[in-house]
Protein backbone atom coordinates (compact mmCIF):
# COMPACT_ATOMS: atom_id res chain seq x y z
CA UNK A 1 0.00 0.00 0.00
CA UNK A 2 1.35 3.50 -1.03
CA UNK A 3 1.50 5.74 2.05
CA UNK A 4 0.59 9.49 0.91
CA UNK A 5 4.04 10.97 1.87
CA UNK A 6 5.17 8.47 -0.60
CA UNK A 7 6.84 5.49 1.19
CA UNK A 8 5.78 1.65 1.29
CA UNK A 9 6.33 0.25 4.89
CA UNK A 10 5.77 -3.30 5.10
CA UNK A 11 3.07 -4.41 7.95
CA UNK A 12 5.26 -6.94 10.14
CA UNK A 13 3.70 -9.53 12.80
CA UNK A 14 3.64 -7.68 16.25
CA UNK A 15 6.81 -8.13 18.37
CA UNK A 16 6.88 -6.85 21.82
CA UNK A 17 10.90 -7.08 21.55
CA UNK A 18 10.98 -4.78 18.62
CA UNK A 19 13.57 -2.78 18.29
CA UNK A 20 13.55 1.00 17.32
CA UNK A 21 14.12 0.38 13.43
CA UNK A 22 11.79 -1.66 13.57
CA UNK A 23 9.03 0.06 15.02
CA UNK A 24 7.91 1.93 11.87
CA UNK A 25 6.51 -2.17 10.98
CA UNK A 26 4.74 -3.27 13.95
CA UNK A 27 1.44 -3.18 13.80
CA UNK A 28 -0.63 -0.24 16.14
CA UNK A 29 -3.56 -2.44 16.77
CA UNK A 30 -1.13 -4.48 18.67
CA UNK A 31 -0.01 -1.46 20.40
CA UNK A 32 -2.53 0.63 21.15
CA UNK A 33 -4.06 -2.64 22.49
CA UNK A 34 -1.54 -3.76 24.55
CA UNK A 35 -1.86 -0.20 25.90
CA UNK A 36 -5.29 0.46 26.57
CA UNK A 37 -5.09 -3.14 28.81
CA UNK A 38 -2.09 -2.43 30.34
CA UNK A 39 -2.99 1.02 31.51
CA UNK A 40 -6.79 0.17 31.99
CA UNK A 41 -5.61 -2.95 34.35
CA UNK A 42 -3.52 -0.75 36.35
CA UNK A 43 -6.39 1.75 36.87
CA UNK A 44 -8.76 -0.47 37.97
CA UNK A 45 -6.10 -2.82 40.08
CA UNK A 46 -5.89 0.71 41.99
CA UNK A 47 -8.95 1.53 42.11
CA UNK A 48 -10.20 -1.84 43.39
CA UNK A 49 -7.69 -0.89 46.67
CA UNK A 50 -10.36 1.34 47.48
CA UNK A 51 -13.06 -0.70 46.61
CA UNK A 52 -14.23 1.54 43.41
CA UNK A 53 -14.48 0.88 40.16
CA UNK A 54 -13.67 2.71 36.82
CA UNK A 55 -16.90 2.60 35.83
CA UNK A 56 -18.19 3.95 39.35
CA UNK A 57 -15.42 7.32 38.86
CA UNK A 58 -17.06 7.92 35.22
CA UNK A 59 -20.82 7.74 36.37
CA UNK A 60 -19.60 10.39 39.11
CA UNK A 61 -17.69 12.52 37.03
CA UNK A 62 -20.85 12.82 34.43
CA UNK A 63 -23.29 12.92 37.13
CA UNK A 64 -21.30 15.89 38.44
CA UNK A 65 -20.06 17.39 34.91
CA UNK A 66 -23.42 18.89 32.99
CA UNK A 67 -24.72 22.00 33.23
CA UNK A 68 -27.83 20.31 34.32
CA UNK A 69 -28.48 17.48 36.39
CA UNK A 70 -28.87 14.09 34.48
CA UNK A 71 -31.28 11.34 35.23
CA UNK A 72 -30.48 7.24 34.87
CA UNK A 73 -31.17 6.73 31.10
CA UNK A 74 -28.77 9.89 30.28
CA UNK A 75 -25.94 8.82 31.79
CA UNK A 76 -26.46 5.02 30.81
CA UNK A 77 -26.92 6.00 27.46
CA UNK A 78 -24.01 8.77 27.76
CA UNK A 79 -21.20 6.18 29.15
CA UNK A 80 -22.06 2.86 27.78
CA UNK A 81 -19.66 3.12 24.83
CA UNK A 82 -16.54 3.36 27.36
CA UNK A 83 -18.17 0.59 29.29
CA UNK A 84 -16.66 -3.31 28.48
CA UNK A 85 -20.66 -4.71 28.64
CA UNK A 86 -24.05 -3.60 28.09
CA UNK A 87 -25.24 -3.15 31.81
CA UNK A 88 -22.02 -1.74 33.01
CA UNK A 89 -22.97 1.32 33.32
CA UNK A 90 -26.65 0.88 34.81
CA UNK A 91 -24.82 -1.44 37.86
CA UNK A 92 -22.28 1.38 38.68
CA UNK A 93 -25.06 3.81 38.93
CA UNK A 94 -26.97 1.39 41.37
CA UNK A 95 -24.20 0.48 43.31
CA UNK A 96 -23.63 4.69 43.77
CA UNK A 97 -26.94 4.77 44.46
CA UNK A 98 -26.03 2.03 47.49
CA UNK A 99 -23.42 3.55 48.77
CA UNK A 100 -24.95 7.07 49.18
CA UNK A 101 -22.96 8.72 46.28
CA UNK A 102 -25.85 9.76 44.40
CA UNK A 103 -28.97 10.80 45.26
CA UNK A 104 -32.42 10.82 43.08
CA UNK A 105 -34.35 14.24 43.33
CA UNK A 106 -38.13 14.15 42.66
CA UNK A 107 -37.56 14.89 38.74
CA UNK A 108 -35.46 11.36 38.98
CA UNK A 109 -32.39 13.77 38.32
CA UNK A 110 -29.30 12.25 39.60
CA UNK A 111 -27.06 14.16 42.26
CA UNK A 112 -23.85 13.88 44.01
CA UNK A 113 -24.26 13.51 47.41
CA UNK A 114 -21.06 14.39 49.79
CA UNK A 115 -20.37 11.32 50.15
CA UNK A 116 -20.33 11.04 46.39
CA UNK A 117 -18.24 14.00 45.85
CA UNK A 118 -15.32 13.05 48.32
CA UNK A 119 -15.35 9.74 46.13
CA UNK A 120 -15.41 11.59 43.25
CA UNK A 121 -12.06 13.69 44.68
CA UNK A 122 -10.85 10.69 45.92
CA UNK A 123 -10.75 8.41 42.47
CA UNK A 124 -9.68 11.73 41.04
CA UNK A 125 -6.28 12.12 42.91
CA UNK A 126 -6.18 8.19 42.29
CA UNK A 127 -6.61 8.69 38.31
CA UNK A 128 -3.64 11.53 38.46
CA UNK A 129 -1.45 9.31 40.41
CA UNK A 130 -1.59 6.43 37.95
CA UNK A 131 -1.50 8.95 34.93
CA UNK A 132 1.60 10.55 36.58
CA UNK A 133 3.32 6.75 36.58
CA UNK A 134 2.28 6.21 33.26
CA UNK A 135 3.56 9.03 31.97
CA UNK A 136 6.71 9.19 33.17
CA UNK A 137 9.70 9.73 31.36
CA UNK A 138 6.98 11.09 28.32
CA UNK A 139 7.02 14.95 28.01
CA UNK A 140 3.49 16.54 27.11
CA UNK A 141 5.01 17.26 23.89
CA UNK A 142 5.40 13.87 23.22
CA UNK A 143 1.86 12.37 24.53
CA UNK A 144 0.58 15.18 22.27
CA UNK A 145 2.17 13.78 19.30
CA UNK A 146 1.23 9.80 20.35
CA UNK A 147 -2.24 11.06 20.49
CA UNK A 148 -2.12 13.51 17.12
CA UNK A 149 -0.69 10.45 15.48
CA UNK A 150 -3.92 7.97 16.92
CA UNK A 151 -6.35 10.67 16.24
CA UNK A 152 -5.08 10.90 12.32
CA UNK A 153 -5.55 7.02 11.96
CA UNK A 154 -8.64 7.35 13.24
CA UNK A 155 -9.66 10.04 10.73
CA UNK A 156 -7.85 7.75 8.01
CA UNK A 157 -10.28 4.84 8.48
CA UNK A 158 -13.33 6.96 9.39
CA UNK A 159 -13.38 8.87 6.28
CA UNK A 160 -13.61 12.60 8.83
CA UNK A 161 -12.06 11.03 12.19
CA UNK A 162 -15.60 11.88 13.63
CA UNK A 163 -17.58 8.80 12.93
CA UNK A 164 -17.86 7.24 16.22
CA UNK A 165 -15.95 9.63 18.68
CA UNK A 166 -18.49 10.58 20.77
CA UNK A 167 -16.76 13.57 22.16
Amino acid sequence: MESPIGTTTDQAPANPAATDDMLATQPVGYWSGLAHTTVTRRLRDAMAKIDATQPQYWVLNRVNGGPTAPNREEVVDQLTHLADGPHEIARAVDQSLCRQWLRIDDGQRLHLTDAGEAARARLRALATEVRTEVHQGISDEEYVAALKVLRKMVANVEGDGTSGIPF
